[in-house]
């Protein structure tokens, strides 16, 4: 799995973090996908690194300008008490 942290400039609510969102599903196969007006960011879990341009041609498509990408392994936190 792979965890790719997406720097977006322009988001202002929660209806642009479902823009963003949106866009990301309709372009990717995504286990998960959230956005956060408030860091900037858009955090996508997926079983491989989203092509870079296909990725920001999504995200500006729908009015907002991504800022950097970046992936990295995603490792599933472990609940449990030991």
């Amino acid at each position: 799995m792979i965890k790719t942290i997406v720097k977006i400039e322009g988001m202002m609510c929660g209806m642009c973090e479902s823009h963003v969102n949106d866009a990301i599903r309709n372009k990717f196969t995504v286990k998960k996908v959230s956005s956060s007006h408030k860091t900037g960011e858009t955090e996508i879990i997926s079983e491989t690194a989203p092509d870079e341009i296909t990725l920001r041609k999504a995200v500006e498509e729908t009015g907002y300008k991504v800022i950097s990408v970046q992936s990295e392994p995603y490792e599933k936190k472990k609940f449990g008490l030991f």
